[in-house]
């Protein structure tokens, strides 16, 4: 009997025994995932902090040590990307937001990070996709269109890319990137009736952007409606007197229409606005060749030939200048360089045309080809 009772009395020291290492057991585990918990918090903290200060290097290191600690932190995964993203390694960026969203497939803030780093490494299709997902997870966020946006319009996808910037308009109706690039994917594309419509939509908006302005007179004029492109321009100066460009495009349709001297004034106020602008310049010297006052065309082509030594047409159109005034050897040395000038653009037509000018000079009794 006295051994029973010793052999209970031992099995309850033994399995007292067994329950206090037990609970001995839990209680250090419970310490031990708090330690490595508090650990990883200040491992986050101090990758933030390196981040702020610029210092990738160790904000990298930072987190790598944290995922070290825990792997199934998408934080972590997306901190690392982050920091690549910063130091433009886009490639590592991009395996480490794709990690991320393994452990959080719902975050549509990844997906967007995800978007930008393809879309730098120049996966345009990739990474329309991931900004495709980023919209059906987060549907009004803007960013994730205007970034399905670009990388459509990278990737030559026109026709998506001009429904990604119509239903940017739809979110935000002022956004004047959108309607540029819209009404700029259209024009290109000769849908000249889209692009007014776009165009004077933003009109109704009281948009001033005078590149709208331009857009719009530039398509009425692609239409072949000049009145109204050049009522446009007229209208538009009114609101936006300081910019050259407005200038330019009036000189160039009056220029067309053979209003030399109303085409001079306004390319002459363009060049007031912009000294060295060479496409005015140009202009002007064109209709100082049309009027043949060559001393006055002499002075803006040589000038063009300052500013835009690599193009040809200012070189060629002193050549012509000159040989009007008799100046046959400067005309000569104008017309080589522009010879030169074609032949490098690939430009042979040209390039022989002003060969016949420089032979003309040289043998006055040669009858042009």
């Amino acid at each position: 009997m006295s051994f029973k009772l010793l052999s209970i009395t031992s099995l309850a020291v033994i399995a007292l025994f067994l329950t206090a290492n037990s609970s001995l057991a839990k209680s250090n585990s419970y310490l031990v995932a708090q330690v490595d918990k508090l650990e990883l918090n200040n491992l986050l903290i101090e990758g933030k902090q390196y981040v702020e200060e610029q210092n990738y290097d160790r904000a990298l290191a930072t987190y790598e040590q944290a995922a070290a600690l825990d792997r199934e932190n998408a934080q972590i995964f997306s901190g690392i990307g982050y920091v690549q993203t910063l130091r433009k390694d886009y490639s590592a960026a991009t395996k480490a937001y794709q990690q991320a969203i393994e452990l959080a497939p719902e975050n549509p803030k990844l997906y967007y990070a995800l978007g930008f780093c393809l879309g730098n490494k120049g996966k345009n299709l990739q990474a329309a996709q991931a900004y495709q997902t980023a919209i059906e997870l987060e549907p009004n966020n803007l960013p994730n269109h205007l970034g399905l946006a670009v990388v459509l319009v990278r990737a030559k996808e026109y026709e998506r890319a001009i429904a990604a910037y119509k239903r940017i308009l739809t979110l935000d109706p002022y956004n004047e990137s959108a309607y540029k690039i819209a009404s700029r994917l259209l024009i290109e594309q000769q849908r000249y009736p889209e692009a007014i419509a776009l165009l004077q939509t933003a009109a109704e908006q009281q948009l001033y952007d005078p590149d709208l302005k331009l857009q719009l007179a530039e398509a009425l004029l692609d239409r072949g409606d000049i009145a109204a492109g050049l009522k446009t321009l007229e209208l538009a100066k009114k609101t936006a007197a300081q910019n050259h460009l407005m200038y330019l495009q009036i000189a160039n349709i009056l220029y067309q229409q053979g209003e030399l001297e109303q085409a001079l004034a306004e390319y002459e106020w363009a060049v007031r606005l912009k000294p060295d602008f060479a496409s005015a310049i140009e202009g002007a010297g064109k209709v100082y060749l049309a009027q043949q006052n060559y001393s006055r065309a002499i002075v803006n082509f040589r000038r063009l030939t300052e500013i835009a030594p690599n193009n040809p047409v200012g070189y060629h159109n002193l050549g012509i200048a000159l040989k009007a005034r008799n100046r046959e050897e400067e005309a000569i040395a104008a017309f080589n360089q522009a010879q030169k000038l074609y032949r490098s653009n690939g430009d042979t037509q040209k390039a022989h045309k002003v060969g016949v000018m420089i032979e003309q000079i040289d043998n006055p009794t040669t009858v042009p080809n």
